[in-house]
Order: C-alpha cells, then sequence, then structure tokens
C-alpha cells in the first residue's frame, strides 16, 4: 500500500470522525434550502408574488422530477398546481 492510498484512507477516517455527528443537521439544512428554492420558483403558480418568475422559468423542466418529492414532504397529498399533474 503506497503513501497515497495511506493517506486518502486516513483522511477519509477523519471526515467521518468529525462530520458524522453533523451529518443529519447538514443533510436537514440542505433540504430546507432545496424546499425554499423550489417555493420560489413555484410561488408564482401558487398564487404567491414572484419578482423573478421570468428567470425561473427556465428551470421549470429540471425541477419537474423532483416537484412530487417536494410537495409530498410539504405535506400536500396531491400537486397543489394545475399545470403540474404528478400523482
Amino acid at each position: 500500500m503506497g503513501f497515497k492510498e495511506t493517506w486518502d484512507k486516513f483522511l477519509s477516517y477523519h471526515d467521518e470522525l468529525f462530520y458524522v455527528r453533523y451529518r443529519r443537521e447538514i443533510q436537514r439544512e440542505i433540504q430546507n434550502e432545496e424546499d425554499l428554492f423550489l417555493l420560489l420558483c413555484f410561488s408564482e403558480m401558487l398564487g404567491l408574488p414572484n419578482p423573478v418568475s421570468y428567470y425561473t422559468l427556465e428551470l421549470y423542466p429540471a425541477l419537474y422530477e423532483r416537484f412530487h418529492e417536494w410537495h409530498t414532504r410539504m405535506g400536500m397529498e396531491h400537486s397543489p398546481l394545475d399545470g403540474i399533474r404528478c400523482c
């Protein structure tokens, strides 16, 4: 085993040792930021004024696949938007 493999293994152990306590909190924070981003993107369709709706239009195709996961996580049983039927 060479030095590079040993060093990589050491770094992976180091990351696990120091980040394992905070992994759940980091994941929760990332999910909260993603939920806010999706809310901002789809807020115009939900009836909330969105000053950047023109710029978010081209993001809809990329976000469409994650829309079902988002609205079920937000507690909406079915899609709240008429134009998007995912359930």
